[in-house]
């Protein structure tokens, strides 16, 4: 009858309910908890009560440790991102509900294709070899393939392995994200039952359920492993594209002699693309500025020897042509190596005389920008790489200091595509530049860089632009 609940005498005896008459029996170390007995005369009831609670009370208290296991690994990956220490207790409680002596817990490492044992109890997990997955005589091997729970009794245990445990149970550890089809992760085992014994039914339906709980802990494991991965990644990437950052000059370095402004936009956290600037005295200064053939790490490797190349032979009493092939011969041989080559402009612009004499290693996007025209500084040579080094040759022009931009960007910039697959282009970086030509080389750079990435917001290469006046 709803509302009604029976009042439980001190001790065992008849209540009166609603139905009729009922017997209740307390049962035997479940304080609390009492069994009732319907339709059950006072005649029969004394005797019947008491053998059906020293039954019921055991199913009861296992039905409870169950659940309280359960629980207390609920509570232990709520705590913790640690496989390793979720595992140790994980399998400590198990074991001591079925009643096993010995058990393990053996996560599945994809790259070595090997089962790992990440917590044992009776044993050092340390001494345990890795399990090849495809091993014939591995219980738990086959376990992880088949995805299949075994059981096994003491009397009908073989392995050629000589487990030392006699009755065990192995069952596998699934687990399936949303949308992802159900993997194998890894297999749970329990050897040496206490009594020797098959384990139960039940005791195999509560090792799957572990199971699944383990499968969590080991997902968890991962995606926190692998977000610790990207967040280091992520940090020596930031590092790695500060340091490139840093060994590009500063266009302090000409400050009297020339008014330059330069930016780099690697498509990756580091690329390619170079500059570099220096004061030749009297008036001169030196400019290049070139692109790897690649971009990414391999190309900034490069990049960062070049520079660091350049920045000795531009330095010396040399012609550009001269200075480019000394830099093809220092870098020969990473280049063939590499199998990468560079195209480069490298100009000095003299004052005094009014004149640029440069070499152009095969890098198109090189101008001479007036107030009234524009002229492409033109290839002397084909790329380093691809180039001998007598094939570099240089070019002499008057330079008006008043009027003359020296403008050098690389490919990444006019090749940057819109979501109709149109280019930036050539035209609309030379118009950005004639229309902004009496502006500041920083401004001119700025505006375009700007426009670009209006005009195309990814990035398939590195952008660079260069901009230099007297």
């Amino acid at each position: 009858m709803d509302g009604w609940a029976p009042v439980p005498p001190l001790m065992a005896g008849a209540v009166q309910t609603p139905d009729g008459r009922a017997w209740l029996e307390p049962l035997p170390d479940e304080p609390g908890a009492w069994l009732e007995l319907s339709e059950v005369d006072a005649v029969r009831a004394p005797a019947l009560a008491p053998a059906l609670a020293a039954i019921v009370g055991p199913l009861l208290a296992n039905t409870r440790e169950e659940i309280e296991l359960l629980y207390g690994i609920s509570e232990i990956l709520g705590r913790t991102v640690s496989l390793t220490e979720a595992a140790a207790t994980i399998i400590r409680e198990a074991a001591a509900v079925v009643g096993a002596r010995r058990a393990s817990i053996m996560v599945y490492d994809e790259r070595q294709r090997m089962l790992l044992t990440a917590a044992a109890l009776g044993f050092n997990a340390e001494e345990v070899a890795p399990v090849p997955v495809d091993d014939p005589t591995s219980i738990a091997a086959r376990v992880f393939r088949n995805q299949v729970a075994e059981a096994r009794a003491a009397r009908e245990t073989r392995s050629a392995r000589r487990y030392t445990g006699a009755s065990y149970l192995s069952v596998p550890i699934r687990y399936a994200a949303p949308g992802v089809p159900l993997r194998c992760v890894g297999v749970l085992n329990f050897t040496d039952r206490n009594g020797g014994d098959r384990f139960t039914p039940a005791e195999k339906q509560l090792v799957t359920t572990v199971a699944n709980f383990v499968a969590v802990a080991v997902e968890n494991a991962r995606l926190v492993a692998r977000e610790r991965s990207q967040q280091r990644l992520r940090r020596e990437l930031e590092l790695a594209a500060d340091l490139q950052s840093r060994i590009l000059p500063s266009p302090s370095v000409l400050h009297g002699d020339a008014i330059v402004a330069a930016r780099c936009v690697p498509a990756e956290w580091v690329g390619g693309d170079f500059y570099t600037f220096s004061r030749l005295g009297n008036g001169r200064v030196g400019v290049m500025l070139g692109d790897v053939s690649s971009h990414g790490f391999s190309a900034a490797l490069v990049m960062a020897l070049v520079l660091s190349a350049a920045g000795v032979h531009a330095a010396a009493p040399a012609t550009p042509d001269e200075t480019l092939a000394a830099l093809l011969e220092g870098l020969s041989g990473e280049l063939a190596r590499t199998e990468m080559y560079l195209t480069v402009f490298y100009g000095v612009i003299d004052r005094a005389r009014s004149q640029l004499t440069y070499a152009n290693a095969g890098h198109p996007h090189a101008f001479r920008v007036g107030s009234h025209e524009s002229e492409r500084l033109g290839a002397t040579a084909p790329p380093l790489g691809l180039a001998g080094v007598g094939d570099i040759q240089r070019r002499l022009l008057e330079w008006s200091a008043e009027d003359d931009l020296l403008c050098l960007w690389t490919d990444g910039l006019e090749d940057a595509q819109n979501a109709d697959g149109e280019k930036f282009g050539e035209a609309r970086v030379l118009e950005t530049v004639a229309r902004l030509h009496d502006r500041s080389p920083q401004e001119i750079v700025d505006a375009v860089l700007a426009e670009a990435a209006a005009f195309a917001a990814g990035h398939g290469d590195d952008r660079t632009m260069l901009v230099l006046r007297l």
